[in-house]
């Protein structure tokens, strides 16, 4: 087993999916990464105030600022790649943004015509505080864990994606997490960024405490799961997706699969463990910032026991 590092510069960051776009590093199934990125916009220094303008890696940002593609061998279609989180360091520092655009939802709350409204925040060890006083505990993940989709062209990183996820932004996958995520192409192409020190189900403003990260993570390669599309094992529990800009689907996809789980695991039929996953899962909206809506289905670790 190797062990690699990828760091946040010129020619290894990516602001959009491709396919074709050359590999920053190539690693067997097995092989660690430890990947270093920047926030979601690409900030090469931090701010001194919130929300003030400060270089960043894209001039003109299509995307999310984004480190890679990292290629695996003897990755296709067909296969699963697991990503294991062993270990999530965010940076020194943190901003959340709300309101201010025109949007649906800043429109119903009434909060499309203020100004933007910023925070900005010192990370230190296990917890954040912002100007204001409020300090939180971090709880740090990666937004973006994806794969390009297997269509010629540059592809937005802001929608999730049914395969190759993409844009997830789910807190549940912290250090000690397993995410799989379906292939989708030859070398699976993955690209990981937008760390997030810490965020609510829903990323109901838009932005999380949005920071730089050091991720070390193990690319492992599998081909039988018990459940389709993505899902994640992790520190809280098991956990199904569903992505759809219909709110019912994403939630039927991602029930759907917690069910397809349950029958396997717990040996029943699937009208049983319907019944079962009505007493013990648990339905949250991921997020609702990215177009496309992200449900996911979790069955809290211990329930069973």
């Amino acid at each position: 087993m190797g062990s690699f590092e990828v760091r946040a510069e010129p020619g290894s960051v990516a602001d959009v999916f491709s396919r074709d776009a050359a590999p920053v590093l190539e690693v067997d199934s097995g092989d660690v990464v430890t990947v270093e990125s920047l926030d979601s916009s690409g900030h090469l220094e931090r701010q001194a105030v919130p929300g003030e303008q400060r270089p960043r890696m894209f001039t003109e940002r299509r995307g999310h600022c984004l480190t890679g593609p990292i290629a695996v061998r003897g990755a296709k279609p067909g296969m699963v790649l697991a990503v294991h989180f062993e270990q999530l360091t965010p940076a020194e520092w943190g901003w959340t943004a709300a309101a201010g655009k025109d949007e649906w939802l800043l429109r119903r709350l009434r909060v499309a015509d203020v100004e933007r409204a910023w925070l900005l925040w010192e990370l230190c060890g296990e917890t954040a505080t912002n100007q204001h006083g409020h300090t939180v505990r971090v709880a740090p993940f990666l937004g973006v864990v994806g794969m390009p989709p297997d269509e010629p062209g540059e592809h937005s990183t802001i929608p999730p994606r049914a395969e190759g996820g993409g844009n997830i932004d789910c807190r549940e996958l912290v250090a000690g997490s397993t995410l799989y995520l379906p292939v989708t192409v030859p070398g699976a192409m993955l690209l990981l960024g937008d760390g997030h020190a810490r965020q609510g189900d829903g990323e109901v403003g838009g932005t999380a405490i949005e920071c730089g990260m050091t991720t070390r993570v193990r690319l492992e390669l599998v081909v039988d799961r018990p459940v389709p599309g993505v899902h994640a094992d992790t520190p809280g529990g098991l956990v199904t997706f569903g992505f759809d800009a219909d709110l019912n689907e994403a939630t039927a996809t991602a029930l759907s699969a917690m069910i397809d789980w349950l029958q396997i695991e717990q040996a029943l039929d699937r009208g049983s463990a319907l019944a079962l996953a009505s007493a013990t899962v648990d339905l949250r909206i991921t997020q609702i910032a990215n177009g496309t809506w992200g449900v996911h289905a979790v069955l809290p670790a211990g329930v069973l026991d």
